[in-house]
């Protein structure tokens, strides 16, 4: 007999959930699929499609939208959302909110910068400067919110106005750091070899292709519950199109002076994909991943079951300001400059709509690492569009509001119709 007592309400929201079932082919796992659909676990779904909707507009509203530069700069431009949404994605996992993650990711790029231009320091101290600042944010505002009880509202407000003012002190009113390290202004502004991408994007799909192979081959051994087969060849292959094709539009020449070509992967695009693999193998294949959604999900549940439901919150928090910080630091990266302002503005509220675009519920216990890179996606791809058509500023604002409301209206939606089909 079993005796685990881990709660399982809130685990549809990770790979844990596909355990509950096994389809034998595709024709019964895209019913399964149809069923999950109909009782609103709609996962990434509504935030694809969007994003398709939105790729196709504005290719055909404008010439330049798919030219192999403005991938490229989409890319860039995604690159310090998509990061800084992943770290929400723990909190908001928890049904908790972290109002301070934009100005805890300029915090932590400021110190990284100071290290460098002050303190004489290489780029990978500085950096682990920069990310252990962010992590003792995290840690504070953490200790504060689980052990003390103080909403996370009330914390991280209070922290996004007391960051503003470590700024200030920090880097000094009006005035702004340099960051000229050929490393870190690399993150943003170089790129791959056209080799090295082909290699780097070849080994992506075929570590993923035996590690799924294995893991199938594992579960079949052992009678456990797996994927059709044919669904992890699918997954295979769809990931290979994907990968390889956008690695060749990239790997082509898209400069306009043919005396100086720029072709290769820009290297926000590995880090990324990096902390995407990195994070979604803690949520769904460790025991930190299953308690973390077992607290969003019920956390008296998951506290009687035994879980340290405390110490899940302030790791949550530690993660999401230290992903805060390596947002920081790419947005730095991307600038050439830590300021005052930096972290301010609309960067909090990109993040947080990221997150919730990409499909992670606002009532905590469901969502994806993917989320944050497909909602940033989303946001990026709004911003990028409507500028190429020279639409005004207050038409992006409304449009990416616009996006985010219907995102929460289908968050909510999709809980009500679980709520009624008895899903946690």
């Amino acid at each position: 007999m079993s005796t685990d007592t881990t709660p399982t309400s809130g685990l549809a929201g990770s790979d844990f959930a596909s355990d509950a079932h096994s389809a034998t082919g595709l024709r019964e796992a895209g019913r399964d699929y149809l069923t999950r659909l109909r009782g609103g676990d709609m996962g990434a779904l509504p935030a694809t499609l969007g994003l398709l909707t939105l790729v196709i507009g504005f290719s055909l509203a404008s010439d330049t939208f798919l030219t192999e530069l403005n991938i490229a700069n989409l890319i860039t431009q995604a690159g310090a959302i998509c990061v800084l949404a992943m770290g929400l994605v723990f909190v908001l996992l928890l049904g908790d909110i972290d109002l301070s993650a934009g100005f805890t990711g300029a915090t932590g790029a400021a110190v990284m910068a100071l290290m460098i231009r002050d303190q004489g320091q290489g780029w990978p101290v500085a950096v682990l400067a920069g990310i252990a600042a962010g992590a003792v944010i995290g840690l504070v505002i953490g200790l504060l919110v689980a052990k003390l009880g103080i909403p996370s509202f009330v914390v991280t407000l209070a922290f996004f106005l007391g960051l503003q003012g470590a700024l200030l002190r920090m880097i000094g009113e009006g005035g702004s750091v340099r960051v000229d390290d050929d490393v870190i202004r690399g993150i943003s502004i170089d790129n791959v070899s056209v080799v090295g991408g082909w290699a780097l994007a070849g080994g992506v799909v075929a570590v993923y292709a035996a590690l799924s192979l294995l893991r199938h081959r594992h579960q079949v051994r052992q009678s456990l519950q797996h994927l059709p087969l044919s669904v992890v060849v699918v997954k295979i292959v769809g990931l290979a199109v994907v990968v390889l094709g956008l690695t060749a539009v990239l790997n082509a020449n898209r400069s306009r002076n043919p005396n100086f070509p720029i072709e290769g992967i820009p290297w926000v695009l590995p880090l990324v994909g990096f902390l995407l693999i990195f994070w979604t193998y803690v949520l769904t294949r460790t025991t930190f991943g299953r308690h973390l959604y077992a607290v969003g999900g019920n956390r008296e549940a998951a506290r009687r079951a035994g879980i340290a439901v405390d110490r899940i919150r302030v790791q949550a928090f530690m993660i999401g300001s230290s992903m805060a910080a390596i947002s920081g630091i790419i947005a730095a990266s991307n600038a050439g400059k830590v300021s005052a302002s930096s972290g301010g503005s609309n960067t909090l509220l990109y993040a947080v709509g990221a997150a919730v675009i990409g499909g992670t519920s606002l009532f905590g216990g469901r969502g994806k690492a993917r989320d944050a890179v497909i909602g940033g996606l989303v946001i990026a791809t709004i911003t990028n569009g409507l500028g190429l058509l020279d639409q005004p500023s207050y038409i992006n604002f409304v449009v990416t509001g616009s996006v985010l409301l219907l995102a929460a209206a289908v968050d909510a939606v999709s809980r009500r119709r679980r709520s009624a089909a008895g899903v946690g």
